[in-house]
């Protein structure tokens, strides 16, 4: 099962070429609320530390034996941008912090921090700085922990899933 292909279809006007043309598509803004009730109370799960590469198909398939559960692994763990959401491979962080700090910026200092890891002015007697790129390390290595739920919970989310959207 496909995630899309359970959503309603919809008739939707674009403008093509400057001139208005008619088009069915899925409709993407339709409510789950419920599934996420039923996944907001899963208790029982494992922790995955996602590897350098890893997508969601990656690990669905490693995981459940299929990529098709990607959509699953994104809603358990309210991970919805499959850009931003999920850890950058380091050399793509070191891009990404080049093109947001720009060229040779990437070890200026961020902020500072004292000996508890919070953040205080320069002047603070323990003011330790933090670069930029140990800033988006940081940040990209909260995103590698996600939950991984077991297949029957899993297929239970299909069902209720393809139910919700009949």
């Amino acid at each position: 099962m496909s995630y899309f292909n359970n959503l309603p279809e919809i008739y939707y006007n674009f403008m093509v070429n400057g001139d208005d043309k008619l088009f069915i598509v899925r409709d993407i803004t339709a409510n789950v609320r419920p599934l996420k009730n039923t996944l907001d109370n899963i208790t029982l799960y494992d922790l995955y530390d996602i590897i350098d590469g890893e997508t969601p198909e990656i690990i669905s398939n490693k995981f459940y034996g299929s990529p098709k559960y990607h959509w699953a692994i994104m809603m358990a763990n309210q991970r919805y941008d499959y850009l931003n959401d999920f850890p950058l491979p380091y050399d793509r962080l070191v891009q990404y912090g080049i093109d947001k700090y720009g060229e040779g910026n990437i070890y200026d200092t961020h902020h500072y921090e004292d000996e508890n890891g919070f953040v205080v002015n320069s002047d603070y007697p323990s003011a330790t700085p933090i670069d930029n790129i140990t800033y988006e390390e940081r940040i990209n290595e909260s995103k590698r922990t996600i939950k991984l739920v077991s297949l029957q919970i899993i297929q239970q989310m299909t069902s209720e899933f393809e139910r919700l959207m009949a």
